[in-house]
């Protein structure tokens, strides 16, 4: 069953430009002729060095997150860049306190932390941030991504809602765009506030719902001669149960599984609840996907306790 998720891994953007202390020189000629002969003269040499601009951007990794009423230590992902075109260092402030949402999260003890030993969430590897302490310093185009951790309070409702903001700002200083911090940018250059003023931020969400889906995937094999050993030409049957468990309801919840590599799909072998389903994109549930990776994928729909096990079965063929 697929999983997917984003590590903490630098990543490449397109910052502002040429890089902050780079110098540029431009030096004219003009030629003629006296006499016959071509005579060169050449200007004298100008010489500047590039200014650092300061930006910065957050983008929210998991823009919604379903969480149990009463859950401690829940973490939303934010991807922190330096979109400028120098070095800068970053002070990081979280807020769970946001209008238009139905309720507030609680800020963790501790309540924001780098991924540092990129899974996905929060893990024991994770470092934990400490303004004035480690606050993150980016290259340009650098990333990091950043975690805020609540817990959820008690007594709320199915599908209630809580919103959490990461906000990060530039050591250098933030305002209107165009802005000069004289002599503060790299290699002693001016810094000059981007589009972004020196801030950013962006904000997930946390939904509430006290029911789980959990899958169990098993296998069985059939070889070509009749026994169950994994040689090429062999057919692996799999078959996944997801069951609800808990109050509430699971809304669109779609079940995907990528095909194992060295393996090849048997058309029209995918199945919900021993019915057979279409490959195509079509009226029913289910769909095999060759592009852009081999992969099964059915619509269970809304799923709530009640709606009981939803097994999905099909087959691949060991190449």
């Amino acid at each position: 069953m697929a999983l997917f998720a984003c590590g903490g891994l630098p990543i490449s953007v397109h910052a502002s430009g040429t890089a902050a202390g780079t110098s540029i020189q431009n030096t004219a000629q003009v030629s003629y002729d006296i006499g016959g002969s071509t005579i060169t003269a050449t200007s004298n040499a100008t010489t500047l060095t590039v200014a650092e601009i300061v930006n910065v951007n957050v983008t929210t990794l998991t823009s919604s997150v379903s969480v149990t009423p009463g859950a401690s230590n829940q973490a939303l992902m934010y991807r922190l860049t330096n979109t400028g075109n120098g070095p800068e260092k970053f002070h990081l402030v979280p807020n769970s306190a946001m209008v238009g949402d139905d309720f507030d999260p609680i800020l963790a003890g501790t309540s924001i932390y780098f991924d540092t030993d990129g899974t996905a969430g929060l893990s024991a590897g994770d470092t934990a941030y400490v303004a004035g302490s480690n606050d993150p310093s980016l290259a340009a185009d650098a990333s990091l991504v950043v975690l805020v951790v609540n817990n959820i309070p008690t007594g709320l409702a199915n599908g209630a809602n809580g919103k959490s903001e990461l906000t990060a700002t530039a050591f250098t200083g933030t305002g209107a765009a165009g802005t000069i911090f004289a002599g503060q940018g790299a290699s002693g250059t001016d810094a000059v506030l981007g589009t972004s003023g020196g801030r950013a931020n962006s904000n997930g969400v946390y939904v509430a719902g006290a029911i789980t889906l959990n899958a169990v995937k098993s296998q069985v094999i059939a070889d070509p001669f009749g026994g169950s050993q994994p040689v090429p030409g062999a057919g692996i049957t799999y078959q996944i149960v997801i069951t609800p468990t808990g109050t509430g309801t699971a809304n669109a919840a779609t079940f995907s599984d990528a095909i194992p590599a060295n393996t090849s799909y048997v058309a029209n072998s995918l199945k919900l609840n021993n019915v057979a389903l279409s490959d195509t994109t079509d009226s029913d549930a289910g769909q095999y996907l060759s592009s852009p990776s081999a992969q099964v994928r059915v619509s269970l729909g809304n799923l709530t306790q009640a709606s009981g096990a939803q097994t999905v079965s099909f087959k691949v063929t060991i190449n």
